[in-house]
């Protein structure tokens, strides 16, 4: 099978499900400018299948919009720096059940079938093209290099307005904040770190990193997580002359949880839980770093230039010569370069397009207070969500504002699992979604609803009796 076999199979087979028949909501009009009922911030996987799986509703007077140029959306091509995903190739995501639109689909017919059973994991920039065949496959509506600035909502009208980097405006009656891992806070640097250097000597690894131009340098890489390893095999390859990486702690993690939560229906299952198991269950995960894969540490591990420090602690950092200097228990280290591999926190306080709302917005400390032994205020920052991805108000006064925004992002963790962000959850995350967007937008307008269907009189029945022609 070819790849223009496959889609038409893909078209046969949204055919088979009447995809593709007129939306049910009530268009809309403001002023004049036009209303969608949902914009979806963020172009990567999750807000292309958020579109899809919202076009499975008929729910398509939508719009993704995407700040990065077309093709380089998301992480894949960015601060992404692994050679494979992390994740079993077998798990499906965001085809939403149809075999022909998953990756194995998609890979095999360029591929065959003896391609996909050699494949160890999905390659990182494979995962990208078949992203962006999905999106042309399903024609969905992406506006890229448009970045949201501020969101502000009209609740005396039910709406909100998106104000874009470029001084125009769109008007939404819901919005998906479908922005990946970062989207719910920021990406974080060690106060020490900020404090002792300049930014000339430093930056995080989710950020633009050029190890290009550190060829035949000597850098320094601080975190125990599967990213770090990531940078220090990229960074290798790309010339960098030695890479250190260092680890507080004395062992590297071996367990990797994501993988028992796949197989033991947690992350399917997640939202159905108690507050109290979803908040002890998610300490524990945040006390554990994701393991690098076997594959990234053999390969980084092999290379010459390579090194990896455990028990090591940055204790002080200083400059000397125009270079970081890096204090352990030890002893000293110079590096021409520091990549900084410490994840992120998650709090709305740290998003700027969220100035207007993030008052508003409940968090997990103002619905629930851990047991002192796992309390831990990384989680209790997050968004307090409904069981749809819905951003809760702390007060009754402030919901109005809310009505309408979805956190499809990493910042549902608590809430809902690995579901916005993460492959392994998307599946189950999707419909989800938009369902509960879908259910909004109808009883939004239920009254409308109402009226029309108890005026509803169109014939459908056209018999006679007695039969023309007919004794009676």
């Amino acid at each position: 099978m070819s790849l223009a076999d496959l889609q038409a199979r893909l078209a046969h087979d949204l055919a088979c499900l009447d995809h593709g028949r007129p939306d049910w909501t009530r268009p809309r009009t403001h002023g004049d400018g036009h209303v969608f009922d949902v914009v979806i911030v963020g172009g990567g996987q999750s807000g292309l299948g958020a579109a899809f799986a919202l076009m499975r509703e008929r729910v398509s007077n939508l719009l993704v919009i995407d700040e990065n140029p077309q093709g380089r959306e998301g992480p894949w091509l960015s601060y992404a720096r692994m050679l494979t995903l992390r994740t079993p190739k077998h798990l499906t995501s965001i085809d939403l059940g149809l075999p022909s639109l998953t990756f194995r689909a998609w890979w095999e017919a360029q591929h065959g079938v003896q391609g996909w059973q050699a494949l160890d994991k999905i390659p990182r920039q494979d995962w990208m093209a078949y992203l962006c065949w999905y999106r042309r496959v399903l024609a969905l509506p992406v506006r890229n290099d448009t970045s949201l600035e501020r969101l502000e909502p009209l609740p005396e009208i039910g709406l909100h307005r998106l104000h874009l980097q470029d001084g125009q405006t769109l008007l939404a009656r819901k919005v998906v904040l479908a922005t990946g891992i970062q989207g719910g806070g920021q990406w974080v640097v060690p106060k020490l770190v900020a404090e002792r250097l300049p930014p000339s000597l430093y930056a995080h690894t989710s950020g633009p990193l050029d190890y290009d131009a550190l060829a035949g340098k000597r850098i320094g890489i601080l975190g125990a997580g599967a990213s770090a390893f990531d940078n220090a095999q990229y960074a290798l390859q790309r010339g960098v002359a030695q890479a250190h990486v260092f680890v507080r702690r004395a062992q590297l993690p071996r367990v990797n949880p994501i993988r028992h939560m796949e197989q033991a229906g947690i992350i399917a299952r997640f939202a159905a839980l108690p507050d109290a198991d979803k908040y002890a269950l998610m300490a524990s995960f945040f006390a554990r770093n994701q393991p690098p894969t076997n594959d990234t540490f053999a390969r980084a591990a092999a290379m010459p230039g390579f090194h990896l420090h455990l028990g090591a602690p940055w204790l002080d950092l200083g400059q000397r010569d125009g270079r970081a200097v890096v204090t352990t228990p030890q002893g000293e280290h110079e590096f021409d370069f520091l990549a900084i591999a410490t994840g992120l926190v998650t709090d709305p306080d740290l998003r700027p397009e969220l100035a207007a709302i993030a008052p508003a917005i409940a968090r997990w400390r103002d619905r629930y207070s851990a047991p002192a032994e796992i309390a831990n205020p990384l989680l209790d920052a997050h968004p307090y969500l409904g069981p749809g991805f819905e951003l809760q108000p702390r007060t009754p006064a402030d919901a109005a504002a809310l009505h309408g925004l979805f956190a499809f992002n990493y910042s549902a963790l608590i809430n809902l699992g690995l579901s916005a962000a993460a492959l392994s959850g998307l599946k189950y995350a999707l419909p989800r979604l938009a369902q509960a967007v879908a259910n909004q937008l109808f009883v939004d307008d239920r009254q409308a609803a109402l009226d029309d269907f108890l005026a509803f009189d169109e014939e459908e029945f056209t018999g006679q009796w007695p039969l023309q022609g007919s004794a009676a």
